[in-house]
């Protein structure tokens, strides 16, 4: 039995992503590969790890409990390996010592040796270029069709309801959330937050991890996996907006700004800015100023087109 105990100032710090993080979706990318999955079979005959890539098979076992270090939740590829290749060596020889069997390699790791860790940043990028990049699309649409059912269950039965969602037979004792799986393990936000992350990878238990801030991560199994995202409803939205159009429309479900939506498309700014003013136009999103920066957040009309396309 997983338990989640919450207090009242905890329920009212759950947030749902702001968008897939990278080497989350890798890591369980990775374990998926290995695993019997009927929903994955095709995808895993078809999905290739070659090369320096299969290294990662060492770190990430089927269970997908591998080093915690290897998966941070970060926006971008970039910023993940940064944070990976920064991790302090006391934590890596630990996660490795708790997480894996010694092999040559891991025990080259664990005393920071150059080349290994070159080797793992290289298997890290060729692993995300084979089991991500093609399926980038369908990621994004798993997530963000997971994210506008709870908050559409959030909205209309509260946060109780959408957090009992996340996993078939979960319940609530009182205050805590009790989820049905094997392993015996307690957790608390301890009023640090606690942030709830889909997976289109991952068909397994709820996994538990920690921001760098303390706070709780949640990854869950999304409600539609990989294989069966349908990406011909999001392409009709497209040829309706627009490519662009429709994929800011998706973007500020959870708003963004200007300098975010420019950066995510790379697109400039100035294009954002026409393609916001045609949606706002439409009744699609709205947008706020804060400060400096401009903000994008889609409309309840915007957010019933994105469910209904």
């Amino acid at each position: 039995m997983l338990r989640l105990r919450f207090t009242a100032e905890d329920l009212m710090n759950v947030r749902f992503a702001a968008r897939p993080a990278p080497l989350l979706e890798l890591g369980m990318a990775v374990a998926t590969y290995q695993r019997d999955d009927a929903v994955f079979a095709r995808w895993t005959r078809r999905a290739r790890l070659t090369g320096e890539a299969r290294a990662l098979l060492e770190l990430i076992p089927p269970g997908a409990n591998g080093p915690l270090f290897l998966d941070p939740y970060s926006d971008g590829l970039e910023d993940g390996l940064e944070t990976v290749l920064s991790t302090p060596p006391v934590h890596v020889r630990a996660e490795l010592v708790r997480t894996t069997r010694p092999t040559p390699w891991t025990t080259r790791l664990a005393g920071r040796d150059r080349e290994a860790w070159r080797t793992l940043e290289r298997a890290l990028r060729g692993a995300y270029a084979t089991l991500i990049v093609p399926d980038r699309e369908r990621v994004r649409a798993s997530f963000d069709a997971d994210l506008a059912w709870r908050r559409a269950l959030l909205a209309e039965r509260g946060v109780a309801a959408a957090l009992a969602s996340l996993y078939p037979g979960s319940r609530w004792d009182g205050t805590t959330l009790e989820v049905e799986v094997p392993e015996e393990s307690a957790h608390a936000p301890a009023g640090r937050g606690l942030t709830l992350m889909p997976s289109a990878f991952w068909t397994g238990r709820p996994m538990i991890g920690r921001h760098s801030d303390g706070s709780m991560l949640l990854l869950y199994p999304a409600l539609t996996p990989l294989p069966l995202v349908d990406v011909r409803a999001r392409d009709a939205l497209a040829a309706l907006l627009g490519r662009t159009r429709a994929a800011i429309l998706s973007l500020v479900t959870e708003g963004r700004t200007t300098s975010e939506l420019a950066a995510e498309l790379g697109v400039s700014a100035a294009s954002v800015s026409a393609h916001t003013k045609t949606l706002r136009g439409a009744g699609l999103i709205v947008t706020l100023r804060t400060g400096k920066a401009v903000n994008h957040v889609a409309t309840p009309l915007g957010m019933r087109l994105l469910r209904e396309s």
